[in-house]
C-alpha cells in the first residue's frame, strides 16, 4: 500500500513499550511523527533515538508526538534502550512499537523486498491533527536521519497550515516566508497590513506571520 501526501494514514493496533494504542486515537488532536527502524540493536538507529530522547522536549513544544517502530519483539525494546542511553546518554522517552508480525510495516509500505523481506526501510511520516500525512520521507541504512531538519520542516507545516504562505529554501522559524500565488495584492493588503517586498509579481516576500 502506497500512502501520498494528503491521504488518511491508516489506523492500527499495536503492543509498545509504553502500553498498547490505537494509533489515530493516540495522536488525538495532536501533529505525529512515526518513524521505523530497519531492526533493533542497529548502529545508526541507536544514535537516531539517542537524538529522538534528547528532542522530544521540542516535539513537545510543537504539540507533536513522536512513536517509533521496530520488527523486533517488545522484550527486545526494552534491553535495547539500555545500550541507547549508556551509549547516547539519553534513554528513549517516547513509545516503540513492537512490530513482530510486520502489520503496521505492511501497512505504511515500509518492507522493502529488493533488501529484505523482514527488515523495514527507514521511514518518517509526519501526521497531521486531521490524521492526513504532510511528509514522508525515507532514508539509506548508512545514512542518520536529520531529526532538526524533520523539525524545520514540521515548523513549516505548523505555520503554513495556518496562514496563506509558503517557506523558501533552508527557511528557518522566525524568517520571512513568501506569499502564495493564489493570493491577489488587495487580499494580500488585508492579510499582511505591514507590507511586503516584491521581488517578481509570484515571489512575495513578507515577515513570518505572528513574529
Amino acid at each position: 500500500m502506497t500512502i501520498r501526501l494528503g491521504d488518511v494514514v491508516p489506523d492500527f493496533t499495536a503492543e509498545t513499550t509504553e502500553g498498547p494504542i490505537r494509533f489515530h486515537e493516540w495522536l488525538g488532536d495532536s501533529w505525529g511523527v512515526l518513524f521505523s527502524h530497519p531492526k533493533n540493536f542497529t548502529p545508526v538507529c541507536t544514535t537516531e533515538l539517542g537524538q529522538v530522547a534528547r528532542l522530544k522536549p521540542e516535539f513537545d513544544r510543537r504539540h507533536v508526538k513522536v512513536i517509533g517502530l521496530s520488527v523486533d519483539p517488545l522484550d527486545a525494546h526494552a534491553k535495547w534502550a539500555e545500550d541507547i542511553a549508556e551509549t547516547q546518554g539519553y534513554a528513549p522517552n517516547f513509545p516503540l512499537i513492537a512490530d513482530p508480525d510486520r502489520t503496521v510495516s505492511g501497512l505504511y509500505d515500509m518492507i522493502h523486498p529488493n533488501a529484505s523481506d523482514t527488515m523495514t526501510v527507514r521511514s518518517v511520516f509526519v501526521v497531521g491533527p486531521d490524521k492526513k500525512l504532510k511528509l514522508s520521507l525515507t532514508y539509506p541504512a548508512s545514512a542518520g536521519r536529520n531529526f532538526d531538519e524533520i523539525l524545520r520542516v514540521i515548523d513549516s507545516l505548523q505555520l503554513t497550515a495556518q496562514h496563506a504562505v509558503a517557506t523558501p529554501a533552508n527557511w528557518k522559524d522566525g524568517e520571512d516566508v513568501i506569499i502564495v500565488p493564489s493570493v491577489s495584492d488587495e487580499a494580500a493588503k488585508e492579510k499582511f497590513p505591514g507590507g511586503w517586498k516584491t521581488l517578481k509579481p509570484y515571489l512575495r516576500m513578507v515577515p513570518q506571520p505572528g513574529k
